[in-house]
């Protein structure tokens, strides 16, 4: 399919910036200190791996708009996006190529987060199924997160300000709990805003638990953002 033409060509465009290496270097060492030094690891006495699963939602809030701020901005800045209009490529193919290849880069850095679990292994008995089913729902949420932030890209040509959109708008996916507990806040409109927050229906995959509503949630938001954005570049195209 020709969405993978434009995936490998973003991954290789990726493979030559230093953002995608700092990225997969920096942040799981520094993750993986958090959780050890920070956090309460060691006083819990438990070989477990769910408060490391439970920074994913604010990691990805910085890390997802990363990964995709140049995908749009930059093919808008410097016109590169005129060209690719005049190639044999749908809106689909350049919106699911642009995708796979941020996933493709979220994916690499959850890989060179093995060393978290293995390190816990050594110290104690981890039980690797949670963990799997865990690393399973990171995907979902990375995915749903990276969907978002391609949403921010394609509406500026500028990287820093795709980026603070993409901070602003998975922020905001974070706090709606926090809203849904606001004293003014009507009970029914609470209880949706609960049902939207990333990090309620990532909660219970902390623990390995994969309920098909949440799968399909993050699914749903994913394939949301993505329509958005080819709704968005559908205008930018004719205008």
């Amino acid at each position: 399919m020709r969405c993978f033409v434009i995936a490998a060509r973003e991954l290789k465009v990726a493979f030559d910036s230093p953002i995608a290496w700092v990225i997969w270097g920096v942040v799981p060492a520094a993750t993986a200190a958090f959780f050890f030094v920070l956090g309460s690891f060691f006083d819990q006495g438990i070989a477990s791996m769910r408060g490391w699963f439970a920074l994913m939602p604010f990691l990805l809030v910085v890390i997802a708009p990363a990964l995709t701020m140049r995908m749009w901005a930059e093919e808008i800045r410097s016109g590169t996006f005129e060209l690719l209009r005049t190639m044999p490529f749908t809106v689909f193919d350049l919106v699911v190529g642009k995708f796979l290849a941020a996933f493709g880069l979220l994916a690499i850095a959850l890989c060179f987060s093995a060393a978290t679990p293995i390190s816990i292994s050594l110290l104690g008995d981890l039980d690797w199924g949670p963990v799997f089913a865990a690393y399973f729902g990171t995907l979902l949420l990375g995915a749903a997160s990276v969907a978002c932030g391609l949403f921010c890209s394609a509406f500026t040509r500028n990287q820093v300000v795709a980026w603070l959109l993409g901070v602003a708008l998975l922020t905001i996916c974070n706090l709606f709990a926090s809203a849904a507990m606001a004293e003014a806040m009507p009970p029914s409109l609470g209880r949706i805003f609960l049902h939207l927050d990333f990090g309620v229906r990532f909660a219970g995959m902390t623990r390995g638990v994969l309920p098909l509503e949440d799968i399909l949630f993050f699914l749903s938001v994913s394939a949301f953002f993505l329509s958005w954005n080819g709704m968005l570049l559908q205008r930018r195209r004719w205008s």
